[in-house]
This record gives C-alpha cells, sequence and structure tokens, in this order.
C-alpha cells in the first residue's frame, strides 16, 4: 500500500501542477509591487523548483501535516474532516439504498429470465446507467423544487430555521436519489447476471432432488455463491461514489468533499487538492482491503494465513 501511495502522490502532485495558471494569479491585486509578488510566493513555497516542493510536501506528510490552505489559511486536514461526516451520509445513503433496490430487482430479474419482469429490470437498468447525475439533479430540482416545491434544491439545512432531523432528511431525499438510481442501474445487471451464473450449477440441481425448499435454496446455496462478485463490485463502488458525488454535491450545493473539490480546483488550492487525493487513493485501498476480508467471511474456501 505505501508504494502505490506514494505513486499516486507523485503523479497527482506533478499533474496538478501542470494545470495552467497559479494560485499567485486568484490573490494577486493589480497594486501589488514586484516584491510583495515575489514575497508572497516565497512565502508560499512556490518559488522553489517542483522536485523541491514536492520533496517538502512528502515530508510534511509522513509527519501528518497535509499542509494548510492558499485561500482560507487552514490546516487541509481540518478542512477535509469537517467536509467527510456531510459525504460519508450522502454516499452512505446513496449506496444503503441504490443496494436495496437492486439486490432483489436482480435476483427477481435472474429468477424470471426472458420474461416481463426481467425485460421491465434491465431496462430501469439502461436508464439509470445511461442518465446523467448532473441530468437526473437539474430534472428533481426543476420538478421536486421549483414546480411542486416538495424538497428544497440546495444545501444541508435550511439557513432560516432551526435545523434538526425532519430538515436535514428533506435536503437528503433528492441528491441521495439520484445517486441511488445511478447506484441501481449498475448493480441490477451485474446481480442477475451473477445469480444466473449460478441458478444452474449442479449444486442446487442436487438441493432441488433433494426437497430442499425454495427460500433456503436461494438465500444459502445461490445467493450467497453469487455473493462473491457483489462484494466485489460494492468494493470498488465505495471509492468511486467520491467521483459521483463531485457532480451531485456540486448540483445540490452540498457541502461535502465534492463541493470542496471543485472549489479547490476553481481557486487552484494545490494544499486541498493533494490532500483529497491523496486522501481518494487510500479510500481505494481500505475499500481493497476490506473487499478481500469480506470474501473469506462470505465463502469459506477461502482462508488467509
Amino acid at each position: 500500500m505505501i508504494p502505490i501511495l506514494f505513486g499516486v502522490s507523485l503523479v497527482n502532485f506533478f499533474i496538478i501542477r501542470l494545470v495552467p495558471g497559479s494560485p499567485m494569479d486568484l490573490m494577486i491585486s493589480p497594486t501589488m509591487t514586484a516584491e510583495a509578488r515575489s514575497a508572497l510566493e516565497h512565502n508560499l513555497g512556490l518559488d522553489a523548483p517542483l522536485y523541491r516542493q514536492y520533496i517538502s510536501w512528502l515530508l510534511q506528510v509522513v509527519q501528518g501535516n497535509l499542509g494548510y490552505s492558499y485561500t482560507s489559511y487552514r490546516p487541509v486536514s481540518q478542512i477535509i474532516v469537517d467536509r467527510i461526516p456531510a459525504t460519508v451520509l450522502l454516499m452512505g445513503s446513496g449506496l444503503i439504498l441504490g443496494l436495496a433496490l437492486a439486490i432483489p430487482l436482480g435476483v427477481i430479474s435472474a429468477l424470471k429470465q426472458h420474461r416481463l419482469f426481467d425485460y421491465l429490470a434491465t431496462f430501469v437498468a439502461f436508464v439509470g446507467v445511461s442518465t446523467p447525475n448532473f441530468f437526473l439533479g437539474l430534472g428533481f430540482i426543476y420538478l421536486f423544487s421549483i414546480k411542486l416545491k416538495l424538497f428544497p434544491s440546495s444545501g444541508m439545512y435550511t439557513l432560516s430555521a432551526a435545523g434538526g432531523l425532519g430538515d436535514l432528511l428533506r435536503h437528503l431525499v433528492m441528491p441521495c436519489t439520484v445517486l441511488a438510481i445511478n447506484i441501481c442501474g449498475r448493480f441490477i445487471r451485474y446481480v442477475r447476471s451473477a445469480m444466473l451464473d449460478v441458478l444452474y450449477q449442479d449444486y442446487l440441481r442436487t438441493a432441488v432432488a433433494k426437497g430442499v425448499p425454495f427460500l433456503p435454496r436461494l438465500g444459502i446455496h445461490a445467493f450467497r455463491n453469487a455473493l462473491l462478485s457483489i462484494i466485489t463490485l460494492i468494493g470498488l463502488e465505495i471509492p468511486s461514489l467520491l467521483g459521483g458525488a463531485v457532480v451531485t454535491e456540486q448540483i445540490f450545493s452540498w457541502p461535502g468533499i465534492g463541493r470542496l473539490t471543485i472549489d479547490a480546483i476553481m481557486t487552484r488550492d494545490y494544499p486541498v487538492l493533494m490532500g483529497l487525493n491523496l486522501m481518494a487513493a487510500v479510500m481505494v485501498l481500505i475499500a481493497s482491503l476490506i473487499t478481500d476480508i469480506l470474501y473469506a467471511l462470505a465463502d469459506p474456501r477461502i482462508k488467509y494465513a
């Protein structure tokens, strides 16, 4: 994991620096003298060669310091920690809702292969996958916020209200549903395919011949064996949700990691971008590790020394 994190940080650092422009473009004013600009650039460390900037940043990261934001002058780690709860709430609720819809639909679709329900579930899956989050989000805002006035269009809480759980849930409904529709569309096809791979295996025919009831046969013998593929996809979905949340959070002004990423890109806040990229890499590695552990829990044949 350590070599991977080092490689990711190296590539991200130099790719970010290749973006046209500089944080200095947003800090200087027309009346700033050349000496003041040079002093500000020196204080931020932007006048040093790129390899020295990277080594300096890496040494700080090893000590647990992600640096300070160029725009708010706050510690990057504190900025990210403040935004994580909102993103975890949105991503977690979207993933849970999407899986709660996709798994039963995919299983039933496999059981009713080439029937009307199977065709309807496949159609729903293709619609969910094909509809971009930004288009779906804008459609939800137009329909449910502007026309029907059922849900607020942006934010996490109503500024003029006292807040509370009810207000939070009303703000969460639309962005959570947008993420869930996309997740559900992808997972219906995967669950259906995984179930079809096991439904016609010899051990299931043996279970039928031995008189095993339908629900135990489906849950213990079929679904558990199909679970390995589903676990892999869930593990890969957890870090990729951060990418989907960038668009969704921006559309609904949700104060999470996704919106922070867009703000950091627009202001060329290098320390924040590097901290976010490093956090995303850590999420991918942790998700892969958890997936490997869940393999052993789902399949007794898999053992780890």
